[in-house]
């Protein structure tokens, strides 16, 4: 416990917080503490460390590497995330699977796709809407690829069986899927999107299912980028079949005007 810092009443639920304040930083996970305490029913004696010099004798003092540092009575609780698990609150391990990502995609698309049916045919339940769920997740995925072609690629490589071949496929992948969403967004030129949409999806779903349901091997997903922690599998396939279902669907309407 700090020597300038006094005793907590004992009736009270207070806690002391020191966390760097300068002009030119506002220390996030210090801010995280203060709510987080805030929230927990805490009185906050909150401390500021305004100057770098202020800070590294701060630290020096009580024999810690970081800030923000919380006591809570005479018992220090450490960090932000130290300060998570006194709440007994979960903690995210460094390359935890998650498929929140995916999750998020899908939702954001599935509700854009039921606006956009609204306001086009004022009911929700169009067979647009279906497509345009689709091809807009194709776009959303297709941008999580691209904020990072390099990273997405390197991982692409692990188990797509074309990208194996011809490495500059694992480049070419994120643009065309995103052309493919968007002109099946705005239902222009369905004689390219469709053909892109086949051929990508069917080597996609064929390489997930041979490295997944074949090779049983354990690799983690592409589909929203080369730093996602999703596993590869169902999500990764479903993604495939569904632009493979919407190229053949799209050419078939194309062709035969479905």
């Amino acid at each position: 416990m700090p020597d300038d810092m006094a005793d907590p009443k004992s009736n009270a639920k207070t806690a002391t917080l020191y966390r760097m304040v300068m002009p030119d930083h506002l220390c996030p996970f210090g801010l995280k503490s203060r709510d987080l305490l805030e929230r927990e029913g805490y009185a906050v004696e909150d401390h500021h460390l305004t100057t770098r010099d202020e800070t590294d004798a701060f630290m020096a003092r009580h024999g810690v590497e970081t800030t923000p540092q919380t006591w809570i009575g005479e018992q220090r609780i450490g960090g932000y995330d130290e300060l998570r698990a006194f709440f007994d609150k979960p903690l995210k391990d460094e390359g935890e699977t998650s498929y929140r990502p995916v999750i998020a995609i899908f939702a954001t698309a599935f509700l854009m796709a039921l606006g956009l049916s609204l306001a086009m045919f004022e009911t929700v339940f169009t067979l647009r809407m279906v497509e345009w769920f689709i091809s807009i997740s194709m776009v959303f995925l297709a941008v999580q690829k691209l904020q990072d072609v390099e990273s997405f690629s390197t991982m692409f490589l692990n188990y797509d069986l074309l990208a194996r071949r011809w490495v500059r496929y694992g480049y070419l992948y994120p643009y065309g899927e995103a052309l493919a969403g968007l002109l099946m967004v705005a239902g222009l030129a369905t004689w390219l999107s469709a053909p892109v949409a086949i051929v990508i999806g069917t080597i996609g779903a064929v390489s997930v299912f041979k490295a997944v349901y074949v090779d049983k091997r354990e690799l983690k997903c592409a589909c929203v980028g080369g730093a996602s922690n999703v596993p590869l599998g169902f999500v990764s396939l479903t993604e495939n079949l569904m632009m493979l279902g919407m190229g053949l669907w799209m050419g078939a309407r194309a062709i035969w005007g479905i």
